[in-house]
């Protein structure tokens, strides 16, 4: 038999959220729901096949609660809890690589660089559906990467299906010590720097940053012509980073400004004096898997017009999520604001065109394109009003590729070009203005 639940059980029930549900929604509609809700919890301890103990039940629905909402909201247990820490510690036991939930399957992001999924020639779009043969149907995000996780050495088969492929394709990895510095950094041709950011998810990432930015300097010295800043496949990540790093470039200005379900309350960050490259000339390339922090950066250098955004438009994430803990050892993700660009633009759903617009010239299977914040299910629409074209945008043809021929990434080669090209007119007007 089931006991019925009173308002004032029902009410000491709501009194235990973190923030207080507003008066208005406390009303007899929502005591029912909550019966509804304690009623299944009722009947699935007592008459389930096999018993299932209060905690599992508890934390089911707090998951179903928070996955139906958005595509980036969810409950986060114990073992992700750890998992968190050790990522944006810069150090983990895994395969290297960045994933969401999808639609109920497991999705690359990114492969980290120099990682064994990169290695084995895992691509940002492909969806994991077993992992040592074991389907990971009905897993959460982070119960899949537990199974992802393991000791050092050992070797995890992935089952993989590829948009545009045939059939499913396995592959064989062996784990390794991800140390995710998040930046690869070198001098190309003719002294332009270049600068790679693989993920905003590392509280290191501003000081490594810097610290490559001095190594270039050193390096090159008084003939650095510029740098690029590679954004490509860099789901993004903490706030904090997305905008230490935009002030990296930047003398002065609004980075990003967030505002939440009350509009009124809105948060602003700036930038501080002292731009690390001493107004060198930036390119910044990008993709469709240049996502959520990275697009605060792109945003905020293509608005004050620091850099030219050079490749294809970016993923579209413009939404922030808050990690809230849960006693202990539990947290919660949930989407809590909306950010804007300096020019009071959201890209939710959306994403940033670039100035240049140049794709990569790489083999796809036909049919294939890139999928963005707009194509996940349940997403969540920006609402700027701006116009999605506020600005025309230079649109380059891809180059032609052909089968067999040795992967030429003429996104940078272009970045380089423009680097160079930039550097000739700067010295042309120094002349003109010394005669």
């Amino acid at each position: 038999m089931i006991k019925k639940i009173t308002p004032i059980v029902l009410s000491a029930f709501l009194a235990l959220a973190p923030s207080t549900v507003p008066a208005q929604e406390t009303n007899q509609d929502t005591y029912e729901q909550l019966e509804l809700l304690m009623e299944v919890f009722q009947r699935v301890r007592a008459n389930y096949v096999e018993e299932v103990n209060d905690k599992t039940i508890i934390e089911s629905a707090i998951r179903g609660i928070l996955n139906d909402l958005d595509p980036h909201s969810g409950y986060i247990d114990a073992e992700g809890v750890l998992a968190q820490r050790e990522e944006r510690s810069g150090e983990y036991a895994g395969v290297g690589m960045e994933i969401i939930m999808e639609s109920g399957v497991l999705k690359v992001v990114s492969p980290i660089d120099d990682s064994p999924a990169s290695r084995a020639g895992l691509k940002s779009g492909d969806f994991i559906t077993h992992v040592d043969g074991r389907s990971l149907s009905g897993l959460n995000q982070n119960e899949a990467v537990e199974e992802l996780r393991g000791p050092v050495g050992s070797e995890v088969k992935l089952t993989i299906v590829r948009e545009g492929a045939k059939e499913v394709m396995e592959f064989e990895l062996i784990r390794a010590t991800i140390a995710n510095s998040a930046i690869r950094s070198r001098i190309e041709a003719d002294n332009v720097g270049y600068i790679r950011l693989t993920t905003f998810n590392n509280e290191k990432l501003s000081h490594d940053l810097r610290r490559a930015i001095r190594k270039i300097n050193e390096e090159a010295g008084d003939d650095l012509q510029g740098y690029v800043i590679d954004l490509r496949n860099n789901p993004g990540g903490l706030l904090d980073q997305a905008v230490e790093v935009s002030d990296t470039f930047l003398e002065r200005g609004q980075i990003v400004s967030m505002r939440g379900r009350n509009s009124s309350n809105e948060e602003k960050w700036s930038a501080t004096r002292g731009d690390l490259t001493n107004g060198k000339p930036l390119v910044v390339l990008t993709n469709a898997g240049t996502a959520s922090a990275s697009e605060i950066v792109v945003g905020a250098l293509q608005d004050h017009k620091r850099a030219i955004i050079l490749g294809t438009k970016t993923f579209g994430k413009g939404i922030v999520q808050s990690v809230i803990p849960l006693g202990k050892d539990r947290a919660m993700r949930l989407t809590t604001a909306r950010y804007y660009t300096p020019s009071g633009a959201s890209i939710q759903a959306k994403g940033i065109n670039p100035d240049i617009i140049l794709e990569q010239p790489i083999p796809r299977p036909e049919g294939w394109k890139p999928r963005r914040e707009a194509d996940l299910d349940g997403h969540i629409e920006g609402n700027d009003g701006l116009a999605e074209e506020a600005v025309a945008k230079i649109n380059r043809p891809m180059p032609e590729y052909t089968d067999g021929e040795p992967f030429v990434d003429f996104q940078l080669n272009y970045a380089v070009d423009l680097i160079k090209g930039i550097g000739v007119t700067i010295q042309r007007q120094a002349t003109i203005n010394e005669g």
